[in-house]
């Protein structure tokens, strides 16, 4: 069965055909941008998809929200005529898609906003967008005392009350990481997470298939407490959501999340000006602003209000205070660990 966005596109895609008789199917159908589920795909919806309409002369773009794993699925299933045009993905998404050779290099020459990125986020394959930042949310109607510690998630208070994701997100398998670390483990080895993950199969309500659905299960009441994702928690509290997001004291989980041009795709000419408005400092600071409050990595943007009073004040004081994981290594076993997460971890 086809779904809503596919139908969207192939209509956007005829239409242009019946205009344009020469163009191929490819090369009528719109820019399809592979946003992550939930909070992102509301912020990219209200602030990047406008600003990019308007450098396009109102270009017709699809958002196709989905996690990276699946993006490269799609891409890797149709190399020579991708259904994506530009992925988001997290470290270890964006080394698998390098190594599969899905990935264009972006045309840094041609970037007026890419020079005025932190170096970090200066990557020739695709620029890094934003920092996402994983901690420990709660509801505080609930939950009366905070937690401070990704451990406080096996107290017995919060028996059938706890949320997680699958290893499939970045969320998910950042966690199974840090809980590893925990119990003796590291980024190479997580069966200590393993091990911990089945006594906390009491307190477990749901393991959700990606962070968008976990923030669903808050807004439902489903879950107390689980690991978070700052931005998504804070579109929560402004729909009015009983949540707080709080860094526990192992480290809250911090990593940049990079935009790049998927090879072959025939809107090469839209996909760059869709990043470099990604990577420009009037959405950078648009998105950096409530409700999104989305972490950026444009210099002149200055992080102000609820980042800077819960997060850090600058970038140096981000990569100080929050935990930054090795995902090259964590690359080489993950598919095997989302399998046994899979197979392992059911309610």
């Amino acid at each position: 069965m086809l779904d809503r966005r596919t139908l969207l596109t192939t209509a956007l895609s005829l239409g242009a055909m019946e205009l344009f008789p020469g163009l191929s199917f490819a090369q009528a159908r719109p820019l399809v941008f592979a946003t992550f589920t939930g909070s992102w795909e509301e912020a990219h919806k209200a602030v990047l998809v406008p600003a990019f309409r308007k450098e396009t002369n109102n270009a017709p773009i699809v958002l196709d929200p989905m996690l990276s794993v699946d993006q490269i699925a799609k891409v890797s299933a149709a190399k020579a005529n991708p259904p994506i045009d530009v992925m988001l993905h997290d470290p270890g998404p964006a080394l698998t898609a390098l190594a599969q050779d899905l990935v264009e290099p972006f045309p840094v020459e041609r970037s007026a906003a890419f020079k005025e990125l932190i170096p970090d986020a200066q990557d020739p394959h695709g620029p890094a967008a934003f920092f996402q930042v994983v901690g420990l949310t709660y509801n505080p109607d609930t939950v009366k005392t905070p937690p401070t510690s990704w451990a406080d998630l096996w107290r017995p208070e919060y028996k059938g009350r706890v949320g997680i994701t699958n290893m499939n997100s970045t969320l998910g398998t950042g966690f199974m990481v840090e809980i590893a670390k925990m119990h003796g483990g590291s980024e190479a080895n997580i069966d200590p997470a393993f091990k911990a993950m089945e006594k906390l199969k009491p307190n477990l309500s749901a393991v959700a298939a990606n962070p968008g659905a976990l923030a669903t299960l808050f807004q439902q009441g489903q879950v107390d407490i689980s690991p978070g994702n700052f931005n998504a928690i804070q579109i929560l509290k402004a729909k009015g959501v009983p949540v707080e997001f709080v860094a526990p004291k192992e480290g809250a989980i911090a990593f940049k999340t990079l935009i790049q041009i998927v090879k072959n795709s025939p809107n090469r000419e839209l996909a760059f000006k869709l990043i470099e408005a990604a990577i420009s400092e009037p959405v950078q600071t648009r998105l950096m602003q409530a409700p999104y409050l989305v972490v950026p990595t444009n210099t002149k943007v200055k992080m102000t209000g609820e980042i800077a009073r819960v997060l850090a004040k600058d970038t140096d004081d981000l990569k100080k205070k929050f935990v930054f994981q090795d995902w090259k290594t964590i690359n080489a076993q993950r598919p095997a660990w989302i399998e046994r997460f899979n197979r392992e971890i059911k309610l």
